[in-house]
């Protein structure tokens, strides 16, 4: 059997990699064969191999579909051709352009341009060189905001979760106190009629909104609910939806005409995404499938008859799902419009997953822009010795040079539309994915290489557009070079208490980055209170889970060492606390934070409060209440208390507006 190496290079798979300590891995042949059968190159023999190599230089050999320059960079092509061409910018401006030798001169005007050489077609984006930032929103300045879970907000109006209402009225009261952001959870679609599926990182599509956090309120007047301190998600979906059905059915005469505007901007994707929701209602309740590929196969194509029979028959349903995205849409405008009217120069920092599932929405309607047959993941690490595999998919690099990128620039639209910044999950993935056939184990995985360059010109494009800025989670094992592009493209990086540390401990502050963002911690990590108590320790050993101390008295030793040198470097001039006393420490905790370098600093609202739980645990899917947890009070209760006031002192003294 023919070695696979030289066509797993020519298909953008890497066939080494890194792992946290450093040390050179090697991929082996069976794990490059099998990702290259799902990326349609097989390889099971040396015929097939030659083939798929054949295959692979006649695609590349044809001229790009796309392609992507800086502005004011000369533009090289493929080919060392001469002669005139045909530019047409994106504002309809028509004009020849010489090329010589495959060169063309700079184009001076940013945008999605289209050139035309004979018979070949490429559409051009001569990029902005950087992203909109903080400087351009309130120079001069360094700025704060809260970190917040949906879901966990309360209000004065008892929900069983939170939702874009409640969400404005934090973003309100935020915005009053000084904060000039606030950073929220994904807010993507979901699969609404199964009430399992509530993990904000497992979206159904990217391009559309979670219809549950649609506000009912203005509609069906005050609820009744509890508001209990744990989500009870298999109860509180449905009833949500009962309610948000029980709104449509009785104002859906009176929106007739503003539902057809809304279609009609949102064109055929929208309507493929209601049909979805409508169809995956259906065959969940008569079959229990819960993704389009367990249902029957006359329903996998969106234009097959029996879809187009399904949506005629069931046309209030799909309307419906039409109504919860243009209410969605609408109550998410108004928390956004709700920071911003109260003093927020930035307002709502959206964060967009890494991924979809792969039998959602996006997966149904547009599969061939997404990997087939391969999850996404990470590789083994110290965070993961296993490896980690998300059971999600994400873009197929080809497809997008195939398409223009018209996926991937929707999906950026789609989360900047309500936003005045956005936050990058796995930012890592710009550059390179770890993907692993569905059903091995994540360590028989591998890194496939993405269009890195193109990407970020269209981040930075979309931006400047937007006037929104970019934070790229950047946590965990770095790609060579991938913090230089993000520096050079204005991205900002994070740089997380817990992880800032070198040889002699937690670095000073004058070495924290001011190109990223300072945190306390992110919804994956312990809060202040939980590590400084040793919440976390609990649950590392209550669970049975892997550490890198050999006992449990290691691990809690090693954290008093930690906690020790965490508060020298808070350098207090005071006592430190004890174990159980952690109000202190999260207090100086936010002061060193807000007193670094970094232009942002974001501070989840668990910390601002003291919350000694964290809202996920990486790893676990139902031994740990992940996504389920609310807030102890009602936000503005909660900013009213004095520990909490005085911490947002101390953000507004470091950071003054």
């Amino acid at each position: 059997m023919s070695d696979p190496r030289a066509l797993a290079t020519a298909a953008g798979l890497q066939l080494e990699w890194h792992d946290a300590a450093g040390r050179r891995q090697t991929v082996s042949d069976e794990a490059l064969r099998a990702i290259l059968d799902r990326l349609g190159h097989p390889s099971a023999s040396a015929t097939q191999i030659a083939e798929s190599l054949a295959a692979i230089a006649v695609r590349t050999a044809r001229a790009p579909r796309f392609l992507s320059v800086d502005v004011g960079d000369p533009i090289q092509l493929a080919t060392p051709l001469s002669g005139e061409a045909e530019l047409t910018l994106e504002n309809g401006t028509r004009t020849s352009v010489a090329i010589d030798r495959g060169l063309l001169k700079p184009i001076e005007h940013t945008g999605y341009h289209r050139l035309e050489i004979g018979d070949d077609v490429i559409d051009l984006l001569v990029a902005p060189r950087r992203c909109y930032t903080i400087a351009d929103a309130v120079p001069g300045r360094k700025i704060w905001a809260p970190a917040v879970q949906v879901p966990s907000l309360r209000s004065e109006t008892a929900k069983v979760f939170g939702d874009f209402g409640t969400l404005a009225e934090t973003a309100r009261a935020f915005g009053e106190r000084g904060a000039d952001a606030l950073a929220i959870s994904p807010t993507h679609a979901l699969f609404p009629a199964d009430a399992s599926r509530y993990s904000p990182y497992a979206p159904s599509s990217r391009q559309f909104l979670n219809g549950l956090y649609a506000d009912a309120s203005a509609f069906a007047g005050t609820s009744n609910d509890p508001a209990p301190d744990l989500i009870d998600w298999q109860s509180a979906i449905p009833a949500k939806l009962a309610r948000l059905r029980k709104t449509f059915d009785q104002d859906s005469q009176q929106l007739g005409k503003t539902l057809d505007a809304y279609r009609h901007v949102g064109g055929d994707d929208l309507e493929r995404h209601a049909e979805f929701d409508a169809l995956h209602a259906h065959f969940l309740a008569t079959s229990g499938a819960r993704g389009w590929q367990q249902w029957p196969a006359a329903y996998h194509d969106p234009a097959s008859p029996a879809v187009r029979r399904f949506v005629t028959e069931h046309a209030d349903d799909v309307t419906y799902y039409v109504f919860l995205q243009w209410l969605a849409r609408r109550d998410l405008d108004a928390a956004q419009k709700a920071a911003k009217d109260a003093g927020m120069a930035v307002g709502l920092i959206a964060d967009l997953a890494v991924g979809m599932d792969p039998g959602g929405s996006h997966g149904w309607s547009r599969r061939s822009d997404l990997l087939t047959g391969l999850s996404i993941g990470a590789p083994p690490d110290p965070l993961g010795p296993d490896g980690q595999s998300w059971g999600i998919t994400g873009f197929d690099p080809h497809a997008l040079c195939e398409t223009g990128f018209a996926p991937f620039i929707a999906t950026i639209r789609a989360a900047l539309a309500h936003a005045g910044g956005i936050r990058i999950d796995h930012a890592f993935g710009l550059r390179r994915l770890w993907i692993v056939p569905e059903g091995a184990s994540a360590a028989e995985g591998a890194y496939l290489d993405m269009p890195f360059d193109d990407m970020m010109r269209i981040i930075a494009m979309e931006s400047q557009r937007a006037k929104a800025i970019v934070i790229g989670e950047d946590l965990g094992t770095v790609p060579d070079g991938f913090r230089e592009a993000m520096d050079a493209c204005h991205m900002l990086g994070m740089r997380v208490l817990w992880f800032e540390r070198d040889a002699d401990g937690f670095v000073p502050l004058a070495k924290w980055s001011p190109d990223a963002v300072a945190m306390t911690g992110t919804h994956d990590l312990a809060t202040i209170a939980g590590w400084w108590s040793g919440r976390d320790i609990d649950w590392t050993w209550d669970l049975g889970r892997k550490s890198d101390a050999i006992d449990e008295p290691a691990d809690r030793a090693a954290r008093a060492d930690d906690r020790a040198a965490l508060w020298s470097a808070f350098d207090t001039g005071a006592k430190q606390p004890s174990l159980n006393d952690t109000d202190p420490v999260v207090d100086a905790a936010i002061a060193h934070v807000a007193s670094t370098p970094c232009a942002l600093a974001i501070i989840p609202i668990e910390d601002l409060a003291g919350v000694i739980e964290q809202p996920n645990l990486p790893g676990t899917i139902d031994e740990h209440p992940n996504w389920r947890r609310r807030l102890p009070d009602m936000t503005e209760a909660l900013l009213q208390r004095p520990a909490v006031a005085a911490r947002i002192d101390t953000l507004n003294a470091a950071r003054p507006a």
